[in-house]
């Protein structure tokens, strides 16, 4: 009998390991659950920072060489700031009600497009008809059109509100830039030696892929939002600030279809703003620009950056608009940069002979033969 109490004893023993060990492993993803959870914002703020600081690399490398780098992480947010005030002080009643007046203007916007587009169609489509196929009425349709309004009246208040936010993003964006050769030091120490080579390979083609992707896309946006506001105000299109910045913006950060999407506001407008040549000439520019900076000044900005497939970054966008919302639509394309840039690490590729090709065709070929040989069912 006491063997016998012995044995089961030891049998149980595993049982009550494995069963231990299933409740711990379901406490722990119960606990990271609830952090993900309630801490969504924060953490969203960290990889928004991490990224922030990724695009401010290459300059913060550049003058690193020349002071500390806390410092020169601190002059580069310094003169962000101070373009964005400047921008601000100068633009922002302008931008302000340019953007007040292009919200007022898009009902009498809309029926000249349906107007134009009955024209050519020989239909007989009106705003009612288009807002009972959206399933909107009248009513709803003016309810969001002041509540942007009054949020847009209100953008002071907003941005105070908001401060806080800023502030947290910009404390993580500034430590993780200043401390990160410590923090790229810190995270190898906890690994074997052999798994170091790697690691640290995967962090500097992360930095300087992702880091010079980021950071091309700001100069990018602000050059086009720049070049768009000059011809905007030369062809004398109507809201041409806020709509240079529109361009710009969705230009550089939504993938594939920006280039297209951005343009086709500018047009619509200059259409619809009494005098068509505006939209003609807008869409000229348009064709002329993205030809000058596909071939010149996207060549010489994205030269270092990472290589991303067009299809790799609208799905990256579209898969973070998903889980997270319209943060996770703008840290998608960087999140799928990143990955794209860790798989460069493993370089290796084999070519394709014309021997392999021959095998393949031949393996190919008998496989329709049987196929065709094959007797037909009764």
């Amino acid at each position: 009998m006491a063997d016998l109490k012995v044995l089961s004893d030891e049998s149980d023993r595993p049982f009550w390991r494995r069963a231990w060990l299933v409740v711990g492993i379901a406490l722990l993803c119960t606990l990271v659950g609830l952090i993900v959870w309630r801490g969504s914002g924060l953490i969203i703020n960290v990889i928004t920072a991490w990224f922030l600081a990724l695009a401010m690399e290459p300059a913060v490398a550049k003058l690193s060489q020349r002071m500390r780098r806390g410092v020169a992480t601190g002059v580069v947010m310094v003169i962000a700031v101070i373009c964005v005030v400047v921008f601000i002080l100068v633009f922002g009643n302008l931008f302000i009600d340019q953007l007040v007046s292009l919200i007022k203007a898009v009902p009498s916007i809309t029926d000249d497009v349906l107007s134009w587009w009955n024209k050519i169609s020989g239909s007989s489509m009106s705003a009612d008809t288009l807002l009972k196929n959206l399933d909107l009425s009248n009513s709803d349709l003016a309810g969001y059109a002041e509540n942007v309004a009054g949020g847009v009246l209100g953008l002071i208040a907003s941005i105070v509100s908001g401060f806080l936010g800023l502030f947290v993003l910009g404390f993580f964006a500034f430590y993780i830039s200043a401390s990160m050769p410590q923090l790229r030091t810190w995270c190898a120490s906890r690994m074997k030696p052999h798994r170091q080579v790697p690691f640290l390979a995967a962090w500097d083609i992360m930095k300087i892929k992702v880091g010079g992707y980021m950071a091309a896309r700001v100069v990018l946006a602000a050059i086009n939002s720049a070049c768009s506001a000059v011809a905007f105000y030369l062809i004398d299109l109507p809201y041409w600030l806020p709509l240079a910045l529109w361009t710009g913006l969705v230009a550089q950060f939504v993938p594939n279809v920006g280039t297209y999407i951005s343009i086709i506001l500018p047009v619509i407008v200059g259409l619809t703003s009494g005098h068509w040549t505006n939209g003609v000439w807008v869409l000229a520019y348009a064709l002329v620009y993205q030809q000058i900076e596909n071939l010149t000044i996207e060549p010489n900005i994205s030269a270092k950056a990472v290589d991303l497939h067009p299809a790799v970054s609208f799905g990256a966008a579209v898969l973070g608009g998903q889980l997270f919302g319209v943060a996770g639509a703008l840290l998608g394309v960087p999140i799928g940069a990143t990955c794209v840039a860790l798989t460069e690490i493993y370089k290796t590729k084999y070519a394709v002979t014309d021997e392999t090709q021959a095998e393949v065709a031949s393996l190919v070929a008998g496989e329709e033969g049987d196929d065709a040989g094959e007797p037909a069912p009764a």
